[in-house]
């Protein structure tokens, strides 16, 4: 447990700071789910409608991704990375 005032602070910013980095953690996860399941439909079934679809949704991905590593919640390395994971499926796929 604490002592100081400061670390009784300290410890209210970084649970606050923990709720809102999973607030992020939690919108990336939800759109690179969305993601894979267009880029299942898409698999299953291709057509120029699914595409457009699924370009729109990793766009989306992409900005969500982006936005959590601007904010701190990810690192720029694992952003990266998540990114280029989410592109390697989808060119597997349309090949």
């Amino acid at each position: 447990m604490a002592n100081t005032k400061s670390a009784i602070k300290r410890i209210k910013t970084i649970e606050r700071n923990r709720i809102h980095n999973c607030a992020y953690k939690s919108v990336v996860k939800t759109f690179i789910k969305k993601y894979l399941k267009v880029l299942a439909d898409y698999n299953n079934e291709p057509n120029s409608t699914k595409l457009n679809n699924l370009e729109t949704t990793l766009g989306i991905a992409y900005s969500k991704i982006d936005k959590a590593v601007k904010r701190g919640v990810f690192h720029s390395n694992k952003g990266a990375r998540i990114k280029s994971n989410l592109a390697f499926k989808a060119n597997t796929v349309k090949k």
